[in-house]
Order: structure tokens, then sequence, then C-alpha cells
């Protein structure tokens, strides 16, 4: 079943007396990657939060539909910025977490754990404890844990910025393998990550903020470091972010 996409409509979100957005409209299309950008405190997160109907203070709106009409529940995925794996699972266990809590997991749950941990590089850690590994491998088991869930969409706050910037580029090349083909938003503060990854970038932008669309380079995903136009929409965007906190 092709994944589908996501509408928001009447998106609102007030903290104390100052409102980060108001009747807030968006539309994420199915099988595509979106990163959203903005200055800190834009909301970024939180919107990506009321997507996921995760806790969020009283004072917030929000109306969701799918594309093809179907409910969202059991077809949704979050990965956050840190991995939060649990200290008294191994790696292994870490992936098939949500099959725990369902009860005890399958031979059929391992055996697909497993492909994951393999697809992610991490066959010699399946029976590693988290603290024996290093910040880059904990990120892909977090990976492989999303994958695990089978959810046509991906929500990703963050999930890369906790690693120095080579294990971050190769994040981002195995993210985007991996990732193909389902409805992923991602929230990143980082341009260069927004236009290697995403088919579009939408940035919030003001007080109250509004979604502002700007142009990602030409070509498929992940893009590579030495492409002339990937340069050239960078300091287009970083000049636009720059703009948005002096301005």
């Amino acid at each position: 079943m092709p994944p589908p996409g996501l509408i928001v409509r009447e998106a609102s979100l007030t903290f104390g007396d100052r409102p980060l957005f108001r009747a807030l409209q968006a539309r994420f299309d199915a099988g595509s990657w979106t990163c959203l950008l903005g200055r800190s405190g834009s909301g970024k997160s939180s919107l990506l939060r009321m997507i996921a109907s995760l806790r969020l203070p009283d004072n917030h709106h929000l109306e969701l539909e799918t594309s093809d009409g179907a409910p969202l529940k059991g077809r949704l995925a979050w990965m956050a910025q840190h991995d939060l794996l649990v200290p008294w699972h191994r790696v292994i266990g870490n992936v098939m977490l949500s099959a725990h809590w369902r009860g005890r997991p399958t031979a059929q749950d391992r055996q697909r754990a497993e492909r994951l941990l393999a697809q992610v590089g991490l066959t010699d850690k399946t029976n590693r404890w988290p603290d024996e590994l290093s910040g880059g491998q904990r990120q892909r088991v977090a990976l492989a844990r999303t994958l695990f869930e089978d959810a046509s969409i991906v929500l990703m706050d963050e999930p890369f910025s906790a690693v120095d910037a080579i294990t971050r580029l190769e994040l981002h090349d195995l993210a985007s393998r991996l990732l193909d083909g389902r409805t992923v938003i991602m929230v990143t503060h980082d341009p260069l990550e927004a236009l290697r990854l995403a088919d579009r970038i939408l940035i919030l932008q003001g007080e109250p903020a509004r979604l502002v669309s700007m142009p990602v380079p030409e070509g498929r995903r992940p893009r590579p470091l030495d492409s002339s136009e990937l340069s050239h929409r960078q300091a287009e965007l970083v000049a636009e972010l720059r703009e948005m906190t002096h301005g």
C-alpha cells in the first residue's frame, strides 16, 4: 500500500501569551521527504509533536487528515534527537522494543530485527549493550528501531544532530536509502542537511509563524556535497535564515 500524504489545517499554538502560529496550513506529499527549518523557538518541534499527537500544553489546536482518508493510527513512527535506547535491553531488544511492549517478541520479529541491523551495518553488534556503542552506532540502532515499526509516515526531530559531521553524512546516506518511498517530515537546524535530503523545504517564519517554501537542488537524494547547485542553494537558505534571525 502506498504511503499517505498529510494535510494540516488550522494549526495553532500559544506559549504563555506568545502565539507561535495561528491557523497554519500545510500539506506533506505522499512518499516525499519534507524538512522543517526555522529559528530556535519558532515551533518546529512543537508542530511535529502535534502531528504525532504527543503531549503539549492545552493551548494548541490541529486538524489533521491523511490523503487517502484512512486513520493515521498505526501508520506513524517517531525518531527523536536522542537515541532513547533502553539500557536493560541489548541492541536486538532495542530494535524490537515495540514487540516487547505488545508481549513476547516472536522468532519472526527477531529475524526481521536482525535483517534491519544488517541493513544499518550493525550485524556484529546484535548482542551488545547500548553503553558499548558509539554515538553513531546508537543512532543506527534507533533508525533500525524506527524501520521495525514498518510505518508509512516517519516523523524525525533533529535525529542526526548529536553525532559528528562525518557520521552525520553517513547517516544521511543510510536514512535516505532505507526510508525511500515513505512520507518523511524532519525537523533540522542544518541547512546543508535539509538540502541534501529534502524533496521540499519549509521554513517557519515570522510571529505568528507562517510556512515559507524554499527551492531545493535538482537530483536524487542524498545530493552530493560537491554539487555546485547545492552550494548555491545553501548560500540562499543561510541568507534567508540569517534575515529571519537578525532582520
